[in-house]
């Protein structure tokens, strides 16, 4: 089988762009205009406490840009992607799409603990303790899951001992509640034992049981579920409740035994298991790569809570789990490698995989007896490659997989330079990958200090957390490195501390429509550009051109930063253009705190004069004419206010 495509990844050192501040709260507005002649796009990032006070003097910036061909740089194409982190349930209850919760295991019933009866929360019972006991045991039919739910059911149909109407049994809430959306099918599964005939009605419900959405019931003479049975069936909603959950009641006196309840849309996004609307969020910022499956949470508090890539591939019922000890909650690992793996694939994206070296967050395996570790990274990285007659390429391929993953970036450690051994293991794991996949590129958790022929890398990770001033400066933090040697790959970034808003909307936060202003630049062409302001240094920009691979137009993109309280009113020129600028398609998007429908218009087809808050990202895209026989080189000015 010939080798996958390369999926190459060139994180340069030094920045085009710079992050705005977050803001609490914010509005989209979007409108064609046609008649203009520019295209602009504007984002508007503004702490909500200083929208309402008054703005002190404008300021006036002159912007100049050298948009020739002969001075610009090409950003690799590679620059700009995603890190994924299974935190604040990011992937259980978030990304991957099943809707049955369980702190002790999303759809089985194990981190309640080995010894039983253990906890079942957040599984909850329909009755009282007069006529059904429910409780775990070690019944299942999963060795690595051992845990299954038992439900003794006390009443009957009929007689003085009359079940409730309605039944007993169990529920779920799911995470938060479930979201059942109107005609919307959903897959259930479940494994079921019992020597009693089964009366089961399995429902989708409101929070608190009267409304029914849709059931389905399972029916069974005595000894049909004597052994361990799976059922499956679809569930269609009649109606949409956005706290739903998911119950199971009889009215039928017995023990049924349960294991391994899913619940999951029918829909997910190319079938693999995410939610569409999320993981198309992710999809429209056009990543180039995805980091995975985090930082904290690959190495845990203890490395007995360490995410181990091998437990996390298979049929979904024999995952053990594991605690996110990091993170504080139970995680079924229906989200593994080889989801990982998909979901880059599914994302047009390079998949970078963070390995667990042999550290937790208070252990450290010395260098001397980390071969182990250095073997199951090199297994994994043949369970993501490896022909389909390997050992593990065999797994791969069982799980519907046969074609190789295109596993080309592999990074030792999370933030691990100072502990002690990294430097010993990481020499390691470095000869063991090189060795076996030498056309891998291997990202270092030193920094470029460190980095030496006896210690070598490809490239280096770099995370930022800090405040939002400290952030805005570093806008210029890679300008002197070195452009020759390992390249800087800054994977985590976000602004901390008291200066800033969270960032919690509902609907995509404000960061992530700050990452929209990127998602066009990896392979893009940057070009040099000035600014001159008297005693305000607030301002960051960056130009480039780039071309949308929808319809093949050409735009320069000019993105302006103003970090301070002043209205800055901007001239920007423009040197060197080899294409005119169109006079028509251009679109105009605010992302702000205003009305969601507000529009705001040009009045003349050859100035901008736009008006943004402080504490802004303001994007202009110039639509370019291709007819490069038209033109000669032109310089083009217009005016913005800030």
């Amino acid at each position: 089988m010939p080798p996958p495509a390369r999926c190459p990844l060139s994180p340069q050192s030094g920045i085009d762009e710079v992050a705005p501040r977050p803001s609490k709260r914010m509005g989209v507005r979007r409108g064609r205009l046609d008649s203009s002649l520019f295209h602009m796009l504007v984002l508007v990032c503004a702490l909500s406490q200083v929208l309402f006070v008054g703005l002190v003097t404008g300021q006036t910036a002159q912007l100049s840009v050298d948009a020739s061909s002969q001075n610009g740089r090409t950003i690799p194409d590679k620059m700009f992607g995603i890190f994924f982190e299974e935190l604040n349930h990011a992937g259980a209850g978030g990304l991957w799409a099943e809707l049955v919760s369980n702190t002790v295991q999303v759809t089985g019933f194990e981190a309640g603990g080995i010894n039983t009866p253990s906890n079942i929360d957040p599984w909850l019972i329909i009755g009282d303790e007069s006529n059904i006991i429910v409780e775990t045991d070690r019944s299942s039919c999963f060795a690595s899951n051992p845990i299954a739910l038992r439900m003794e059911v006390l009443c009957g149909a009929t007689g003085t001992n009359a079940c409730p109407s309605g039944g007993v049994g169990i529920y779920n809430p799911g995470y938060w509640g479930m979201n059942i959306e109107k005609t919307k099918v959903y897959k259930v599964s479940m494994y079921i034992r019992s020597s009693d005939s089964v009366d089961l009605a399995v429902s989708l419900t409101s929070s608190d049981g009267l409304q029914n959405l849709a059931t389905h019931t399972i029916t069974a003479e005595k000894g049909d579920f004597a052994g361990w049975t799976k059922v499956e069936f679809d569930l269609q909603s009649s109606e949409r409740n956005t706290s739903s959950r998911l119950q199971l009641t009889t009215t039928k006196n017995g023990i049924i035994w349960f294991d391994q309840v899913s619940v999951m849309p029918s829909d997910t996004y190319m079938g693999h298991g995410f939610r569409k609307d999320l993981a198309t969020m992710l999809a429209n910022l056009k990543p180039r790569f995805l980091k995975f499956p985090g930082g904290n949470y690959v190495m845990g508090n203890y490395l007995l809570n360490a995410f181990r890539w091998s437990e996390t591939i298979g049929p979904w019922e024999e995952r053990p789990g594991h605690f996110n000890d990091v993170w504080n909650y139970w995680t079924d690992d229906g989200l593994g490698f080889f989801e990982f793996l998909q979901l880059a694939e599914d994302l047009d994206a390079c998949p970078v995989w963070v390995i667990n070296d042999g550290a937790s967050l208070n252990e450290q395996i010395p260098s001397a007896t980390i071969a182990a570790f250095v073997k199951d990274v090199v297994d994994g990285i043949e369970f993501a490659r490896g022909d389909p007659k390997t050992t593990w390429g065999s797994v791969r391929a069982a799980m519907g997989h046969p074609e190789p993953f295109p596993l080309y970036y592999i990074s030792v450690g999370n933030q691990e330079c100072s502990k002690p051994y990294y430097k010993e293991k990481y020499v390691k794991f470095y000869s063991a990958i090189k060795a076996s996949y030498p056309d891998i590129k291997i990202i270092s958790s030193c920094d470029i200090s460190s980095i030496s022929a006896v210690n070598p890398a490809d490239l280096y990770d770099v995370h930022v957390y800090t405040s939002s001033g400290d952030m805005f400066s570093k806008t210029r933090m890679f300008d002197s490195t070195p452009r020759s040697g390992p390249k800087a790959f800054v994977s985590e970034y976000a602004v901390t501390g008291n200066d800033a808003g969270r960032g919690t909307l509902h609907y995509g936060c404000p960061n992530y429509w700050m990452l929209h202003f990127f998602k066009d630049s990896s392979g893009a062409t940057l070009h040099p550009l000035t600014i001159q302001v008297s005693n305000y240094d607030q301002l960051a920009a960056s130009a480039l051109t780039w071309q949308n691979s929808n319809d093949g137009n050409t735009y320069l993109k000019i993105k302006v930063v103003n970090f301070g309280n002043k209205a800055v009113n901007l001239n920007i020129a423009v040197a060197g253009l080899e294409n005119g600028i169109q006079e028509f398609g251009s679109i105009k998007t605010v992302l702000t705190s205003g009305w969601l429908r507000d529009e705001n218009s040009f009045q003349q087809p050859d100035k901008m004069g736009v008006i943004v808050d402080p504490y802004s990202l303001t994007s202009f895209d110039l639509l370019l004419d291709t007819n490069t026989d038209k033109y000669p080189l032109l310089e083009s000015s217009f005016h913005s206010s800030m």
